[in-house]
């Protein structure tokens, strides 16, 4: 066994074979896998094995279609074939309108991906899968790549060619321990010696969570109990000269696929089962959970009705495994947060599916520095700290129970909520707040008109549009409050903080204490990779402040780049702190009442800089910036006296109608402003120009990525940030619809709302260059119809920041 290798993969399930054999294809060939039994021995290899293309994000469309074409290409190796029923086709059947309106929406996404679904009626299901019934039928997404692979075989594909590449698979060699040294670099410790490698990569599989405790850290994976039945040999199937179509139904919660001439049927029941929260039996390999399909019963008749055919089938075996699952259902492929030099690869529930899109991901993440989509939906760091194993066992149940139901747009479940409150959250709820998360926290979508609304979730504009417009039209008039938890904040401070952040931002940073500045870092490909707002507080003391989704991602970016003498030190106060907006034209009134020592002035306290201040009896930081395009003061209060600073404003704002907003209404403001959103407009696959952030850009100084840029700026744009008004009063656009020209698609949407100071149905996305001038007439598919867009100026809302700077 070799003693030294630049990457060392633990697991030899699909995704380790995956992550091994893409390093190899990225030119890295001194690279080990160790698995402690034998190659697919856990989830592997009794996965259903299903192949398809539909995912809920582009990126998961994109890793879909990578695992698509490479395993066609393994299958046809005359060299090592392996068994897989390609482009059988799959059906995902619709019952409702919100059925049909979901799908119309992916199958617009997956357009921009280069992936084609169509929607069938119900007498086309039916032709094309003759064992099924109609009834409540209203038609079927269709997937025509969809098929099935034998696992096995897959795996071992793959780890075939990575030893041909010069990949180095040991089996039964389990990891004991890890231990990090000085540099960074890593001991992989094992019963049959020791592995010193740059690299780890955690694709345990179940088993994740054993080996991240080598490490000290928890990954937000839990398993569930997953049961599917293979039938008897059925006459309606050897009667037919073609394989059935895979099913997938959101409404009876069941899959099935052909096997060989019988079905293979599983099933999501609602009284699922969690599995190995108490430890896992060191011995459990190719191993399986006992039967229980009585647990299944009311999943089953469903599943009959739709396909009498089992009425009358025999059952041939029953297979009960664990599969894996995160919070959200999308696996953790990417840097384990707060270590160097380590990665994971799983959480995969549907990992055979998905898993040669995800190592591939994965290896460039490893070669490159990033992959070449976006993989912030992948990334392990958007979980923090909430997200323990309790949590995302409750959350894991929640998904389980609904997976084949896609969640509907700003449809936030309950499942393991709440989990991060603040000493405002019960007040605002007396309010009336709906609350969504954002990083665990809880946070107000907007305030509800009286105790009984309830939100019909929709495509389409719903019951909330004017619940929404209510709000924005109080910040506009008069004055509005909203409570910002969880908003990420580091003080960084030391000798020669200025200078230092000065190299690794690519925006100005302030230099004068109490002043505010927005920047933006940028990846060593010259890529967007963050932004923060900047507070110079003197005495070499910065606020840096960001997106609280950022909170272990930024944490991370900032750690890596601090100089090696101590110099500079971090304190994260994200869990201390609270912000509270105070908004609109009457924002100044209001605080000059509950904050009297303070000159509240446009001389004294102008945009862009920040202060101390006493809200009554309760300490502030006050900063001058919008995010509304109103103007506006964020208060940064310390959680012990955010009630007290509440209350006080609260008070002080009855003369002046003082109410509260929510998330809902911020967005359809910061959208007429051109205001970006982090990984929805600001992503990894663009950099600062494409993404119309050249005003933030300082190139007469030296920053992380600048080389390059200046490349990439010299070629000329690859694409072109836009924003749009679109033609119609019916629906928003989601992220992912597809932006047309000509009928091609030539674009993404990335964020979309109504504009109801404006009165314009805005979206916002990337184009090609010679499609972004002003006035260029595109269309954007809006639940199936193309629907006419024009490009417009980002800022559609007082262009002179006028109402800003009051």
């Amino acid at each position: 066994m070799k003693s030294h290798a630049r990457v060392v993969v633990i697991g030899g399930g699909i995704g380790g074979c995956s992550a091994l054999y893409h390093l190899t294809r990225e030119g890295w060939r001194d690279v080990v896998l160790v698995e402690r039994d034998e190659l697919t021995s856990g989830t592997t290899w009794h996965s259903a094995a299903q192949v398809t293309n539909f995912g809920g994000i582009q990126v998961m469309v994109g890793l879909k279609s990578h695992s698509i074409r490479l395993y066609k290409e393994l299958a046809d190796d005359p060299e090592y074939p392996i068994n897989y029923h390609h482009a059988t086709g799959g059906l995902r059947l619709a019952s409702t309108q919100d059925h049909l309106d979901g799908y119309r929406h992916f199958m617009s996404l997956a357009k921009g991906m280069g992936v084609d679904f169509e929607l069938l009626d119900p007498e086309e299901c039916k032709r094309r899968h003759p064992l099924i019934t109609t009834d409540n039928l209203l038609g079927a997404l269709w997937d025509p790549l969809d098929g099935d692979i034998d696992p096995a075989q897959l795996c071992q594909a793959l780890a075939r060619r990575a030893r041909l590449a010069g990949a180095e698979i040991y089996r039964h060699t389990a990891v004991t321990d890890l231990t990090q040294k000085p540099d960074d670099s890593w001991i992989v410790h094992t019963e049959k010696g020791d592995i010193h490698c740059e690299m780890i990569v955690n694709a345990g599989g179940y088993r994740c969570n054993e080996i991240s405790a080598m490490m000290g850290v928890e990954l937000p994976v839990a398993s569930m109990e997953h049961q599917y039945l293979l039938t008897e040999p059925i006459p309606e199937i050897e009667a037919l000269d073609f394989r059935v179509p895979l099913l997938r139904c959101p409404t009876n919660d069941f899959y099935s696929r052909q096997e060989k001439h019988g079905l293979l049927v599983g099933f999501y029941e609602q009284d699922c089962k969690t599995w190995g929260l108490d430890g896992i039996d060191p011995n459990f390999t190719n191993a399986l959970c006992p039967d229980d399909l009585d647990r299944c019963i009311d999943t089953m008749e469903g599943t009959f009705a739709r396909l009498p055919c089992l009425q009358e089938a025999g059952i041939h075996t029953i297979i009960n495994g664990p599969i894996t699952y995160t919070p959200d259902g999308v696996p953790l492929v990417g840097k384990i947060p707060g270590k160097r030099n380590a990665w994971c690869l799983t959480g995969l529930r549907a990992g055979l599916g998905e898993g040669g899109g995800h190592g591939w991901l994965l290896a460039q993440m490893i070669v490159h520095g990033e992959a070449c989509y976006d993989t912030w939906a992948l990334d392990p760091r958007r979980f923090t700290r909430y997200a323990n194993i309790e949590y995302t066992a409750l959350k894991a149940i929640e998904d389980y129970q609904n997976e084949f139901r896609f969640h509907m747009p700003h449809e936030h479940r309950p499942a393991g909520r709440p989990m991060k409150t603040t000493p405002l959250t019960s007040r605002l709820a007396q309010l009336g707040a709906e609350f969504g998360v954002v990083n665990g926290w809880e946070r107000a979508l907007y305030f509800k008109p009286d105790p009984d609304f309830r939100e019909e979730h929709s495509f389409r504009f719903n019951n909330s549009f004017d619940v929404v417009a209510a709000e924005v039209k109080a910040v506009q008039s008069g004055v509005g409050i909203m409570e910002v938890s969880g908003f990420n904040r580091f003080e960084i401070a030391g000798e020669g903080v200025l200078d230092w952040l000065d190299g690794i931002v690519c925006s100005r940073v302030p230099r004068k204490p109490g002043k505010l500045a927005l920047t933006y870092f940028l990846n060593e490909l010259g890529n967007v990779k963050g932004e923060a707002t900047l507070a110079n507080l003197a005495q070499e003391r910065v606020w840096f402040g960001s997106a609280a989704a950022a909170e272990y991602h930024d944490m991370d970016w900032l750690h890596e780049r601090l100089p090696g003498d101590g110099s500079i030190r971090i304190e994260s106060l994200t869990n201390r702190m609270t912000i509270l907006v105070v908004a609109g034209p009457r924002a100044r009134d209001l605080l000059r009442k509950a904050a009297p020592r303070c000159d509240w002035s446009k001389a004294a306290f102008p945009w862009l800089s920040a202060r101390p201040v006493m809200i009554g009896n309760a300490e502030a930081l006050a900063m001058s910036v919008s995010f509304s395009g109103e103007l506006a003061w964020e208060l940064h209060i310390p959680n012990e006296q955010l009630s007290l600073a509440f209350e006080t404003l609260w008070e002080a704002g009855r003369e002046f109608g003082l109410k509260p907003f929510g998330l809902a209404a911020t967005e359809s403001m910061r959208l007429e402003k051109g205001f970006r959103h982090w990984k929805a407009d600001l992503i990894t696959e663009f950099n600062p120009f494409e993404s119309g952030l050249q005003r933030f850009v300082k190139l007469d100084k030296d920053f992380v990525g600048k080389p390059a840029l200046e490349k990439m700026m010299s070629a000329g744009p690859r694409r072109s940030f836009v924003s749009m008004v679109l033609e119609s009063e019916t629906a928003p656009a989601q992220p992912g619809d597809s932006i047309l020209s000509a009928g091609k698609v030539v674009g993404t949407v990335t964020s979309a709302s109504w504009g109801h100071r404006v009165g314009n149905n805005i979206a916002a996305g990337f184009v090609g260059p010679e499609l972004a001038s002003l006035g260029t007439r595109l269309e954007v598919e809006v639940i199936g119809e193309a629907v006419g867009a024009a490009v417009t100026e980002p800022c559609l809302y007082d262009p002179d920041f006028t109402r800003v700077r009051a």
